[in-house]
C-alpha cells in the first residue's frame, strides 16, 4: 500500500490536510530542493524553511554537528528573502503541490518585519497557514527571543493577526518556563495554533575544546527531543484547546502515534529525513497501519487519548 492509499485526512484551523505527517521548517527548504528523492504530495504538507523581509547568509560553518542519536544544527535561518521567495520558490510551490499543504515559517529581527512578511503573502492561494519563529531574537529589545516573554509574543501575534486570515501557528521553544501559559497568551492574541517544539539549545566540543560549530552553539534535534516536545505537546494542548503541531525526533509512525495521544493534531517530522528522505512516507504508511489496528476510524479518534 502507498502513502497515498493509506490517507487518514485531518481538518486542522479549517484546512484539510489530507493525513497528519508534515515535513518540519528548515529540513526540507521549499520543497523543490527533495521533491526528487521525496514524494511530497504523499505528505499532509511541508512547512517552509525560514523566510525573512531580506535575504539572510546564516551563521558560519561548519552548521552541523552529530552527536549519539541526535544533532546540532546552527545554520542561522539562512534564507534569499521575501522577494526571492514569491518570485522563485512559491510558483513551483503553487504548480507542484496539489494534495500537500503549504506552511510558511516567518522570521524576523522585529514585529514590522513579520507583518511585512505574512501581509506580502496572506492572499497567495498556495500558502495555506503561517508559522510565527518566534525564538527569533527582537532586535527592538536588546536581543530577547519574541517567544520569551508573554507580552511581547501577544503584541506580535495581534500585529500580524491583523494582516491575515490564514491561521498563525506559533513555533514555541521547549525551554519556556510555563510553555502553557505563554501559549495562552499567544491564543488569546489571535494565534489558532502552535508548533511544539522548536529545537534545544546545545553546544558540543572537539577534543580540543573548541566548538564543533562555526555560530558556537546551536539547536538539538532528533530523538531525545521527543520526550520533551511530547510534554509539551500536552500541556498546550490541554491549556489553550487549540491545534498543536507536535515535532520532534519522529522517526516511525509509532512516534507519530504518541504525538496524537498527547493532544496533537499534526506530526511534524524532521531529522529523520534529513537521515533518510523517504522516512515521511514511511511514517505516513506506519501510523496509518497503527490507526488501522486500533479500529480508528479517524485520526479524530485518537487525540488527546493518552491518560
Amino acid at each position: 500500500m502507498s502513502a497515498r492509499e493509506g490517507a487518514w485526512p485531518v481538518e486542522c484551523c479549517g484546512v484539510s490536510f489530507q493525513n497528519p505527517i508534515l515535513l518540519a521548517a528548515g529540513t526540507a527548504g521549499f520543497g523543490r530542493e527533495v521533491a526528487r528523492v521525496l514524494d511530497l504530495e504523499a505528505l499532509g504538507g511541508i512547512v517552509t524553511k525560514a523566510v525573512s523581509v531580506e535575504p539572510r547568509h546564516g551563521n558560519p560553518p561548519p552548521r552541523l554537528a552529530e552527536t549519539r542519536g541526535a544533532m546540532l544544527n546552527s545554520v542561522g535561518l539562512a534564507n534569499p528573502g521575501l522577494e526571492v521567495f514569491r518570485r522563485e520558490y512559491l510558483p513551483w510551490l503553487a504548480a507542484s503541490l496539489r494534495r500537500a499543504r503549504v506552511l510558511v515559517n516567518v522570521v524576523g529581527a522585529t514585529v514590522e518585519d513579520f507583518a511585512t512578511v505574512v501581509s506580502a503573502l496572506a492572499t497567495e492561494p498556495a500558502v495555506a497557514a503561517f508559522e510565527l519563529n518566534v525564538s527569533c531574537p527582537n532586535a527592538a529589545h536588546g536581543g530577547m527571543e519574541f517567544g520569551a516573554d508573554d507580552e511581547m509574543l501577544a503584541a506580535l501575534v495581534r500585529r500580524v493577526r491583523a494582516e491575515t486570515a490564514k491561521p498563525l501557528v506559533v513555533k514555541l521553544s521547549p525551554v519556556l518556563p510555563d510553555p502553557a501559559r505563554t501559549a495562552a497568551a499567544a491564543a488569546a492574541a489571535g494565534a489558532d495554533a502552535f508548533t511544539a517544539v522548536n529545537t534545544l539549545p546545545a553546544q558540543l566540543y572537539d577534543e580540543r575544546g573548541r566548538s564543533r560549530l562555526g555560530a558556537g552553539s546551536g539547536g538539538l534535534s532528533g530523538p531525545p527531543l521527543l520526550p520533551v516536545a511530547l510534554k509539551v505537546t500536552r500541556l498546550v494542548a490541554s491549556r489553550t484547546g487549540k491545534p498543536v503541531i507536535g515535532v520532534g525526533g519522529v522517526r516511525t509512525g509509532a512516534d507519530a502515534l504518541q504525538y496524537l495521544m498527547a493532544g496533537a493534531s499534526l506530526v511534524a517530522v524532521g531529522t529523520a529525513a534529513l537521515a533518510d528522505p523517504r522516512a515521511p512516507e514511511r511514517i505516513v504508511r506506519e501510523l496509518g497501519a497503527l490507526l488501522a489496528h486500533r479500529g480508528a476510524a479517524s485520526v479524530r479518534d485518537v487525540v488527546g487519548t493518552a491518560a
